[in-house]
């Protein structure tokens, strides 16, 4: 599971970086609370510093495209397949996307694989079509 902050510490960042915020008005950027999701394991090793050394005490890392889609897998969501195909138009390999998909590392996180695996073989199609579609 991924885990950002304590949910005490995440209602004081939604005030300050949330939507309506000041950094929100300012930047047009804010921050959400997302309450679970499911990525594979060591995540952490493949995270990019987004902005790196842009503020003094602030540190903001980004999941790799792969594991970002493959975090919406469990919801899915209208919004997660829009940006599922959103990145696969971008960043997906579809080999390299299934493979990731079907490690022990996220399958063993994930509440119900059976119905994941039919949400990952549509999910999968999509993103073919998507490439063919591209060409």
């Amino acid at each position: 599971m991924l885990s950002i902050v304590p949910r005490d510490l995440g209602n004081r960042i939604l005030e300050a970086a949330g939507q309506g915020s000041q950094l929100h008005a300012k930047w047009g950027l804010y921050v959400q609370y997302v309450g679970v999701a499911t990525v594979p394991e060591n995540y952490e090793e493949r995270l990019t510093e987004i902005f790196p050394n842009a503020f003094c005490h602030l540190h903001l890392f980004a999941l790799d495209s792969y594991d970002l889609a493959l975090s919406k897998l469990e919801r899915n969501s209208q919004r997660d397949r829009d940006d599922v195909k959103f990145l696969a138009e971008r960043f997906l390999s579809i080999s390299r996307f299934f493979r990731r998909a079907i490690s022990k590392e996220l399958r063993r996180n994930l509440g119900n694989p059976e119905r994941e695996d039919l949400t990952l073989k549509l999910w999968v199609e999509a993103i073919t079509e998507v490439r063919g579609a591209a060409k």
